[in-house]
């Protein structure tokens, strides 16, 4: 999969090829992304399972642009819809999906300096809270479905918090992302099934980088996470 980004501002990376990887899809099910940017992890998520119906969320027209213009370049029937999350069209609101995901910005900006490039502040500086992002998720989930999210370690907790807020949800299991052995997690990835009953689970983490350090500039992913990137495999501790 290759997808056109901008020269400048926010630019999707490992984190959305992740966020596809851990979602449970099986061919001919629907999924909606949620501020889906260039639609990066979309097209992973089409380019691992065949034959699904696909809706991409994006409020910033010039995304929204390079969705559609990288959607047809890999040859991928997938939905652009540009509008905000929080007041989507009917188009959108009349439908359920299997599967709802979403890679949010992670920066609270209540803590923190925004960034001069406005594309990349919308892209990585929160305005719209957590909550609604789940809330709105929930609202389009289909009963059975799974909400699957990648954020920042130290926004689990509202993360989390958010989830148990709405309910409706059961059987979350949290995947820690760590750089390298023995070093605190810099993500998560947070899975939950819409009417589950199933405990919550706190997984072993995904170590991504082979080594205590970068000593090359060779690249140096562990096989599992080389398996993913390279070979579009799915991440199949969560399930």
């Amino acid at each position: 999969m290759r997808a056109w980004q901008p020269v400048a501002g926010y630019r999707a990376g490992v984190d959305a090829v992740l966020l596809a990887a851990a979602v449970p899809a099986r061919p001919g099910e629907t999924a909606l992304e949620l501020g889906a940017g260039a639609g990066v992890a979309s097209l992973c998520l089409a380019s691992r399972v065949a034959g699904m119906v696909q809706t991409a969320v994006e409020r910033d027209p010039g995304y929204a642009h390079l969705a559609g213009r990288n959607a047809a370049q890999n040859g991928v029937a997938l939905e652009i819809v540009e509008a905000d999350l929080a007041a989507l069209p009917e188009t959108v609101k009349a439908r359920r999906f299997d599967h709802v995901m979403f890679n949010p910005p992670y920066f609270d900006r209540t803590r923190g300096s925004a960034s001069p490039d406005v594309a990349r502040e919308m892209a990585v500086g929160e305005e719209t809270p957590i909550g609604i992002w789940v809330d709105v998720a929930a609202r389009r989930l289909a009963p059975g479905g799974w909400l699957t999210v990648i954020h920042k370690a130290e926004r689990m907790p509202e993360l989390l918090g958010a989830i148990v807020a709405r309910g409706g949800f059961g059987g979350a299991a949290v995947l820690p992302l760590a750089g390298r052995t023995g070093r605190p997690a810099g993500r998560v990835i947070v899975q939950a099934r819409k009417g589950a009953r199933a405990e919550a689970r706190l997984l072993a983490p995904l170590v991504l980088h082979e080594g205590p350090v970068h000593e090359t500039d060779a690249e140096d992913y562990t096989a599992e996470v080389s398996a993913i990137l390279r070979e579009g495999a799915a991440l199949r501790r969560l399930l």
